[in-house]
């Protein structure tokens, strides 16, 4: 239930630094890297920085590929390395896994809200006929930043309450 609780407050913090200035302060980041440690230790003695350990490296690797490739903000893959510090190595998978869910969830129903849907795919159709990249154009929706700390939120969330295994 405390980690439950731990995670709950670290992610609402994250979600609203993220809509308010669409960024996720280092500061912020790293006191929750040392709640999580802490959390871990708390729980199982010093073995626990080895388990937080691990759930930070598999966090930061599972979402730096889309870092790397321009599709997520730094502060992002921080914020899920974060959250692998309070689960272990199979359980931050479990969470990546959930809010990669949420994420395509949101932004398609984003991308439906601003009726960009349709003109998102008649992009990517056109990308894959040509089979060249067809930037989108200055007013698309497809360019509007995403909170994604709120799809990482959700998606952690989920996993605590329902993981298949």
């Amino acid at each position: 239930m405390l980690l439950i609780a731990l995670l709950s407050v670290l992610l609402l913090g994250a979600v609203v630094y993220d809509l308010v200035s669409h960024r996720l302060p280092n500061y912020y980041l790293l006191l929750g890297l040392l709640v999580g440690l802490y959390y871990q230790v708390d729980m199982v003695g010093w073995s626990g920085l080895r388990i937080g350990g691990e759930g930070f490296l598999v966090g930061f690797a599972v979402f730096i590929p889309l870092y790397i490739l321009g599709g997520m903000a730094a502060g992002d893959v921080k914020l899920m390395a974060v959250v692998g510090s309070f689960l272990d190595a199979h359980a931050v998978l479990w969470a990546a896994a959930f809010s990669f869910l949420a994420g395509g969830l949101m932004g398609i129903g984003y991308l439906i809200y601003k009726k960009g849907l349709g003109r998102l795919v008649m992009r990517y159709y056109a990308m894959a006929v040509t089979r060249t990249h067809i930037s989108a154009a200055a007013d698309d929706v497809a360019r509007h930043r995403f909170p994604y700390a709120l799809a990482i939120a959700t998606g952690t969330l989920l996993s605590l309450y329902w993981t298949p295994i």
